[in-house]
């Protein structure tokens, strides 16, 4: 469909607003608005254009990433990928501020290489340097 343009935002269900709003403002991202409309959601954005809808209704109790974590795959998104400019700088930052590398550093045979890190609820995200 050629009217698409780019992804206009990201959704993550999460437990508590103020729990993921620290941990993305580490990452850059500033708080817009929320809690607004039904469901409730709040709203962070990064300088660097990608914004993140929080959808606050997340049942209590053990959090669980039933896309990644349990033996049966269920389809749905696993991660948001968020491009950097040089891995290990930003890797050497997440490392400083106590955020775990739960995979990688990975290298591809092209050269493009990427690390995974979790949110508070579980989330995955990854860091991805294009191959030059």
């Amino acid at each position: 469909m050629k009217e698409i343009t780019r992804i206009n935002h990201v959704g993550l269900r999460v437990t508590s607003l103020e729990v993921a709003r620290g941990f993305y403002e580490k990452l850059g991202f500033e708080f817009i608005v929320g809690p607004i409309g039904p469901e409730p959601v709040a709203v962070m954005e990064h300088p660097s254009g990608v914004n993140i809808n929080f959808i606050l209704n997340a049942s209590a109790g053990k959090k669980q990433n039933v896309l990644m974590d349990v033996p049966d795959k269920h389809t749905g998104f696993t991660h948001i990928a968020l491009e950097v400019t040089d891995l290990a700088t930003a890797q050497a930052y997440l490392e400083s501020i106590s955020y775990t590398i739960t995979e990688g550093p990975i290298v591809t045979p092209e050269g493009a290489s990427f690390i995974f890190i979790r949110d508070p609820d579980d989330n995955v995200i990854e860091f991805h340097q294009p191959a030059s």
